[in-house]
């Protein structure tokens, strides 16, 4: 693979793994289901993932080459794109309203 196309997939299963913890109600995305999940989980999850997520990029930059040191400053740079590849995942958890809630809110408005 080249070195373009492992940046594309370490993105796209950054992208994948930022919403997964939104997207299940199940402790570490295979456990028991709980709902509503608390957001301890949540935030467990997401690092956890963030970390299985930079395993892949270091273990596709090993195949391609000498892996690079990284300082600091990467790392923290890589914590916030991968919360911000999260946010879609985030907004549809807890931003947005079911129809059902709508109707419910429309209704007592009417009364």
């Amino acid at each position: 693979m080249e070195q373009g196309a492992s940046v594309w997939v370490v993105l796209v299963v950054a992208l994948v793994a930022a919403n997964l913890p939104y997207l299940s109600s199940r402790i570490l995305l295979v456990g028991p289901r709980r709902d509503p999940k608390a957001a301890g989980w949540r935030l467990l999850e997401l690092f956890l993932l963030a970390l299985a997520t930079l395993a892949i990029g270091f273990g596709l930059e090993a195949r391609l080459g000498q892996r690079a040191p990284q300082g600091w400053e990467f790392y923290a740079a890589a914590l916030a794109l991968f919360v911000t590849l999260g946010f879609p995942g985030f907004v549809w958890r807890y931003l947005r309203r079911s129809r059902s809630k709508v109707r419910e809110f429309d209704d007592e408005e009417a009364a």
